[in-house]
């Protein structure tokens, strides 16, 4: 009996989804084995839209099965799977009911098969609706209580300017907004090769907050700045067309590979080392060092919802050591008078604030405040003088990733 059109991605979203849950794995490394046997981009396009979509709106999806059910089926249940990525389709990607039932029943078989379409059709049936933003879970929920407003979309296009003062002219030629100098949003659907200046390098995407760490440090008129964890490059890019000599180091080849491969494509130099950064010796010390570290990446989850639910404690935890390793190897690299920023794409105040306070008792270094005016209007420093984003601000624009930034010197003796 022939297999139902598209049943090949509904297998591979049950397949991710089940990475993710089961073995706590992103979503981008299940992917590969999960759309092995996916052909078409389209197909593999829409996997992902499905996962991402029954990830983002995890919560509200099991309200619902829950609510049609006598009993609640076990969280890793695999009918309880089904009937999300089911009602992911019909709720969020306005898939049709009977297109749903033909490409989700077959995931089943037996009891399971009868069992989710009965649910899913109480709830066709009902009508029901999800809420206007994702309901969080109750973690996330009590730290950022106003951040769902930003995750109910996946993230528009931001892309970052190599030429800040050619804004007015960019976004003239490909519409969208500026919320900054030097940044063009654009809405999604485009693919990125085929957006005008892609080929003659003239931007690289990047989100809003992940380019707000190079802006902090200014222009750099020739000096010498280390991007530490640099890859894929975005950073490095904007560092080296503000005028920085820039050393790119990355653990990863194939990370440090895409590095070499976006600045060429822009034009770009920097001096790229594939080095562990809490083995490898600099040569020379740095005016300036850029520490995007490793961290639980939750300041991603507009466009990774995944780690909503599979970055817990231990993570967390295991995240700081390594922070304070990278933090203390950095500083012992800067000149006398030299600059560090230290940035995580983190939600986690362990990661983030906490981590400036330990760097502020720990090194006498000598905090520089952010200001507002070094900032995109609508986004404020903190009391302290550190910058904290989350994907609730600038909600009305579109939003932004949650980071944190802070800013030091050394003495200058």
């Amino acid at each position: 009996m022939a297999q139902p059109s598209g049943i090949h991605a509904r297998r591979a979203a049950l397949k991710m989804l089940d990475a993710v849950l089961r073995r706590g794995e992103t979503l981008e490394q299940a992917a590969p084995a999960a759309l092995r046997d996916v052909r078409k981009a389209s197909d593999q396009a829409l996997a992902r839209a499905i996962a991402g979509e029954a990830l983002r709106w995890l919560s509200d999806l099991d309200a619902l099965i829950d609510s049609a059910t006598k009993k609640p089926l076990p969280d890793d249940a695999k009918p309880r799977s089904v009937l999300r990525l089911m009602l992911a389709q019909a709720l969020r990607l306005e898939t049709p009911p009977h297109a749903v039932i033909a490409t989700g029943l077959p995931l089943l078989s037996g009891g399971p098969r009868r069992l989710a379409h009965g649910v899913f059709s109480t709830l066709t049936k009902r009508e029901v609706v999800l809420p206007d933003v994702p309901t969080l879970p109750q973690r996330i929920r009590e730290r950022w209580p106003e951040m769902a407003r930003g995750l109910a979309l996946p993230p528009e296009v931001d892309l970052h300017l190599k030429e800040t003062d050619e804004t007015d002219q960019w976004q003239a030629k490909l519409g969208g907004v500026s919320l900054a100098p030097g940044h063009i949003r654009l809405p999604r659907g485009t693919p990125i090769e085929r957006i005008e200046g892609y080929k003659e390098g003239a931007w690289w995407v990047q989100d809003l907050a992940a380019q707000l760490p190079t802006r902090l440090l200014g222009e750099g008129k020739g000096k010498h700045v280390l991007d530490l964890c640099a890859a894929p490059g975005g950073k490095t890019m904007a560092l080296s067309a503000h005028g920085w000599s820039v050393t790119a180091l990355d653990i990863s080849k194939r990370r440090l590979g895409v590095l070499k491969d976006n600045l060429k494509r822009t034009y770009l130099k920097a001096s790229a080392v594939r080095a562990d950064a809490l083995q490898w010796e600099p040569k020379h010390h740095f005016d300036a060092i850029l520490l995007d570290a490793p961290c639980s990446a939750t300041g991603t989850c507009r466009r990774h919802p995944d780690v909503l639910h599979r970055i817990g404690a231990r993570q967390i935890a295991e995240m700081v050591e390594v922070q304070r390793a990278l933090v203390e190897r950095a500083i012992g690299w800067l000149k006398p008078g030299g600059l560090l920023i230290y940035a995580v794409c983190s939600l986690e105040p362990e990661e983030g604030e906490a981590m400036a306070r330990w760097i502020d008792e720990t090194f006498g270094l000598t905090q520089l405040p952010i200001k507002p005016e070094d900032l995109p209007s609508g986004l404020q420093p903190s009391k302290e003088g550190w910058l904290r984003t989350h994907p609730g601000m600038l909600a009305d624009r579109g939003g932004l990733d949650g980071f944190f930034v802070g800013r030091w010197t050394t003495s200058a003796e």
